[in-house]
């Protein structure tokens, strides 16, 4: 009898305990992001301003902005009352611009998104704060404003020019994610067809000077060798501002677990992205069935548009598309928590950037809830402060420190005009 009660015990034990965890994970959580609030690695307000506004934003609210959904547009992800609700702190603004455009083209719409943010924090002095180094980004946090960085999305932005990366810079540019969705003159995309091997020699001197002169280095949306490459050279800790582990969803936007190994040496932090077809695989894969259908469907009817949008119409009656869930964004921080160490993990939603985060994450109001989640699995409270924000605050301070250490460094030097696209 003594045995089968103690039996019972341990059982009844074993039952509670995940319980007890659940009920301590919103208190475990709010602690979290009450010392270290979220310091997110990618927000695309800027380009909705340019899209939905034309970059004519005095009269703009940026309160409250639900009222700016259109008969064609949902309403933006990101408000200043909504980054409140969500404990975020500091914020990565994404001064992208298509690759699309030429590169002088997109030198200049980088400068207009550069202008169009500054005004956007200057306009909001009572929420935001423009920060341009890691103790800014304290002091603002001290002050109750939510820390405002920029960060260029494409290598495109400087024009093949390292005298224009220098001049972004000083701008207000603090990371420059490598390449977008286009494959550059000197580094390849994870999206588009290679023409390096993954960075030429001068991309891998697109490295060196910015952690020169101390701009962060992202390798969100590059290929795995160009990932490979930067690691090789790089002084500093990058960024990956908007990725995910591929290794739990295996889209190429992702990042293997060959790079995950290399995080620590390194320094390095991946800011786990928000975006679902980033995080959820059966939806990725839905999502290619999809592609698959419609070019079956008009390989079968061609010329014939209205039966093609007929069976593809049928075809999504009968495969809905699965949901992606807060659960799926914990796995990929779980994942690269076993690979590359608790150090080595943020937070880069892509909000205003994406149709819509995971269920219970649609905007930027979701993150107390992924670090509630967060703690049902075990994080402690300094665990989810490192990956809040503090990991982040470590890897720009190290980089600013080395680029200290390079000040009587030259600038790196090319010739004007020369081309920028050779071998390796």
């Amino acid at each position: 009898m003594i045995r089968i009660a103690a039996a019972a015990l341990a059982s009844t034990a074993l039952l509670a305990g995940p319980l007890v965890a659940q009920d301590n994970a919103e208190e475990v959580a709010a602690a979290a992001l009450e010392s270290a609030p979220v310091w997110d690695g990618h927000n695309d307000v800027p380009i909705q301003l340019r899209s939905r506004m034309g970059n004519v934003i005095n009269d703009f609210d940026f309160v409250d902005t639900l009222d700016t959904q259109t008969a064609t547009r949902a309403a933006m992800h990101s408000d200043i009352v909504r980054l409140r609700q969500g404990k975020v702190g500091a914020q990565w603004w994404s001064v992208y611009v298509s690759p699309s455009q030429t590169e002088p083209e997109a030198v200049q719409a980088t400068i207009e998104q550069i202008d169009v943010t500054k005004r956007l924090i200057a306009a909001n002095p009572g929420a935001l704060q423009l920060a341009l180094t890691a103790d800014d980004v304290e002091a603002a946090m001290e002050n109750g404003k939510i820390a405002s960085l920029m960060g260029m999305e494409g290598g495109h932005s400087i024009g093949n020019s390292l005298a224009v990366l220098r001049q972004m810079y000083e701008m207000g540019a603090r990371y420059m994610t490598l390449t977008h969705g286009r494959t550059l003159d000197w580094a390849d995309s994870a999206t588009d067809k290679p023409r390096h091997g993954g960075l030429n020699a001068f991309g891998m001197d697109v490295v060196r000077e910015m952690n020169r002169i101390g701009m962060m280095v992202d390798l969100s949306h590059v290929s795995e060798e160009a990932m490979h490459d930067a690691l090789d050279v790089a002084g500093a800790p990058v960024i990956f501002s908007h990725s995910g582990a591929r290794a739990v969803t295996g889209h190429l936007r992702n990042v293997p677990d060959s790079v995950l190994k290399r995080l620590p040496e390194n320094g390095g932090v991946l800011m786990v992205v928000a975006l679902p077809w980033f995080i959820t695989e059966d939806l990725r894969q839905h999502a290619a069935n999809r592609t698959a259908e419609q070019a079956r469907l008009e390989a079968l009817l061609p010329g014939l548009p209205d039966e093609v949008a007929a069976g593809l119409a049928k075809w999504d009656a009968e495969n809905r598309p699965p949901v992606s869930t807060i659960e799926d964004m914990a796995d990929h921080i779980d994942h690269i928590r076993d690979v590359a160490g608790i150090d080595h993990i943020g937070i880069g939603g892509d909000y205003d950037g994406m149709p819509t985060g995971p269920v219970g994450m649609e905007d930027v109001t979701g993150y107390p809830a992924l670090f509630v989640e967060l703690a049902k699995r075990g994080y402690s409270q300094a665990d989810l402060e490192k990956i809040s924000s503090r990991n982040m605050m470590r890897a720009m301070r190290a980089a600013e420190a080395y680029a200290e250490s390079r000040k009587n460094m030259a600038p790196i030097e090319y010739p004007a005009g020369a081309s920028r696209d050779e071998e390796s």
